[in-house]
């Protein structure tokens, strides 16, 4: 696992647009620009995993506020740890910073399975008002 460097860039964009297929991003040269621009990242808290043909397996993007905005792997990659991996990691990166918690935000119908992890892991439910 490693922290994010500028060169990733395209990678944890395709990686996004793979996983979550949805569109939001919009086309990466709008999105770096933006990403790179918002006052809540800090590639200090984007952490990657590269499997071994070198193809990024996983990522946890968090914003500085303790808000875990992005966690992806490959559908290829999933099954063999990399997204607890990475929450462990997110959660002791934060818990060395001073923070109580972390937040994140998932769709409880249509990610069962991240969302068996959350609660493995300790996380708990709350209402968001957003």
């Amino acid at each position: 696992m490693r922290t994010f460097q500028a060169s990733d860039a395209v990678a944890l964009y395709d990686l996004l647009e793979l996983v979550f297929d949805d569109g939001m991003n919009g086309p990466f040269d709008q999105w770096w620009p933006r990403l790179e621009a918002d006052s809540e990242f800090d590639p200090e808290l984007c952490f990657l995993v590269f499997d071994n043909e070198g193809r990024l397996a996983g990522a946890a993007l968090s914003w500085t506020s303790g808000f875990l905005k992005d966690l992806a792997v490959r559908p290829d990659s999933r099954g063999k740890g990399i997204a607890e991996a990475l929450l462990w990691h997110v959660f002791a990166i934060f818990a060395a910073r001073g923070a109580s918690h972390i937040d994140l935000k998932t769709n409880l119908v249509d990610n069962s399975a991240a969302v068996r992890l959350y609660l493995r892991l300790g996380m708990t439910e709350v209402d968001w008002g957003g």
